[in-house]
């Protein structure tokens, strides 16, 4: 009986560049921080030119003008272009964004926990420890951007290792 191999070299492959990445981010977290700020400011370029197109299309279809997708695009553009072409300024805020993120993710969980109820009293009960944890985490990554910097450098590390280890297991 022949045993038939299913074996994925790409993915061994691809898993294999993400574990490296994440020894890099370990290993030199300034430079990952670098590589953030760069994705924040593309990312926010795009988003930013996105809703000015999406301001348009809404136009054509609904004939209503909306002013704050023009202010919302506009601004998005001018902060990815202020981080694209001053990334000190971009590391400077990179850990101030990263803990207000962390505290509203935390705090809009802590409001919409009521849904967890009805399914389970154990999750609900989780779901509200993790997001009052939370919100105790981003008021001290808030009140310490150094721990924050140093915290976003170290989650994106283990996001490339734990994502190289599930595709060098799915390779298999």
């Amino acid at each position: 009986m022949e045993r038939r191999s299913n074996f994925s070299l790409p993915y061994f492959l691809m898993g294999i560049i993400f574990i490296l990445v994440s020894l890099v981010s370990f290993r030199d977290p300034q430079s990952s921080l670098l590589a953030i700020v760069y994705v924040f400011a593309i990312s926010a370029i795009l988003k930013g030119i996105f809703e000015l197109f999406f301001r348009r299309k809404i136009h054509e279809f609904t004939n209503q003008k909306s002013t704050l997708l023009i202010i919302l695009g506009i601004f998005d553009l001018l902060v990815g272009i202020f981080f694209l072409f001053n990334i000190s300024a971009g590391l400077v805020a990179l850990p101030f964004v990263f803990a207000v993120w962390f505290l509203f993710d935390s705090i809009v969980g802590l409001m919409t926990a009521g849904i967890y109820r009805i399914e389970s009293t154990g999750y609900y009960w989780f779901h509200v420890v993790i997001n009052v944890i939370g919100v105790i985490l981003g008021f001290m990554l808030l009140f310490n951007p150094l721990t924050s910097a140093l915290t976003l450098a170290f989650l994106v590390g283990f996001y490339f290792m734990m994502a190289g280890i599930s595709l060098i297991a799915y390779s298999f």
